[in-house]
């Protein structure tokens, strides 16, 4: 099985390369927590999908970390990696957004494959329950599944946030997931940016989420075709439109072309969207590590 991570995000609201950013004393990254429960639920195989520009920083940190325990491979996320027949809009920075990322990467994915993000930091509980389904899937599988997170817990007090939003049958079967761009904390609940550009409630209890996908090789063909209506879409001309993986894996089960078990999870989620977040974050960890779940070294 491969872990494919998302890491090719520009990183704006952070105000630098949060990926490779320190969070313990030691020197680890959140990334490494996520590769450590990853190897420790039964994933050989690592694809970091970056900036080729950031090769070397990743190479000479985190992936000269975990070489000896895990096979490491790199992905580039490039704005002119499109379809045949498109071109990028000039003036156009921002990558693709998330399913062009994993598009990115399919050469080198050949197996059944978790998705995460690089800045945050899942719980072993998540790795594990993606293992166990993903084992049981052929590649040709549509039998998708997705790890949901409760909002309240996934929320900053340091800005907004952007998630995707989940309802779930009786069964735990996603019936439909929305990308909320800009969610912000009420209380013990949320608001979100609705499409008037009005701030609506939500409830904190909802399931969303954190991109934490687990797919088969299956889903690359349909997100070729996906990104190929998004491109020719009005949407696709904006500046800074981005094909979503959550909408894309919506789009795909509406029509009735997979399905996906969402299952629930009781690890804690930390993550680091604003530098502000940074300190909570490195708190949480370091006390992990000091009931004794993670070793103080985590790669010795």
């Amino acid at each position: 099985m491969t872990l494919v991570i998302l890491a090719a995000g520009m990183g704006s609201r952070y105000g630098g390369l949060k990926q490779i950013d320190p969070i313990t004393d030691g020197g680890e990254f959140i990334i490494d927590f996520s590769i450590f429960d990853a190897v420790k639920a039964g994933f050989d195989k690592v694809v970091f999908i970056i900036k080729e520009e950031n090769y070397d920083a990743f190479r000479e940190t985190v992936g000269a970390r975990v070489e000896p325990y895990i096979k490491v491979e790199y992905a580039f996320q490039s704005l002119d990696k499109i379809p045949e027949g498109f071109s990028v809009p000039e003036g156009r920075e921002k990558p693709w957004g998330t399913s062009h990322a994993l598009l990115c990467a399919e050469e080198f994915v050949k197996d059944n494959f978790a998705v995460i993000n690089a800045d945050d930091f899942y719980g072993r509980d998540a790795f594990l329950k993606l293992a166990a389904h993903l084992k049981g899937l052929d590649k040709t599988s549509n039998d998708y599944c997705m790890i949901g997170y409760v909002l309240r817990n996934t929320l900053t007090e340091n800005g907004t946030v952007s998630r995707g939003r989940c309802v779930t049958d009786d069964c735990g079967m996603l019936s439909s997931i929305t990308e909320l761009t800009k969610i912000k904390t009420c209380g013990n609940d949320a608001e979100y940016l609705n499409d008037n550009g009005e701030w609506e409630a939500l409830s904190g209890d909802t399931v969303v989420s954190m991109n934490c996908w687990g797919l088969t090789p299956s889903i690359f063909g349909e997100l070729k075709s996906g990104f190929t209506n998004f491109l020719s879409s009005e949407k696709g001309k904006e500046m800074k439109s981005e094909y979503y993986l959550p909408g894309a894996v919506d789009e795909m089960m509406q029509a009735g072309k997979c399905s996906v078990k969402v299952y629930a999870t009781t690890a804690a989620w930390y993550g680091v969207t604003y530098s502000e977040d940074k300190e909570g974050v490195k708190n949480a960890l370091r006390a992990l590590m000091d009931s004794g779940e993670y070793p103080h070294k985590l790669w010795k």
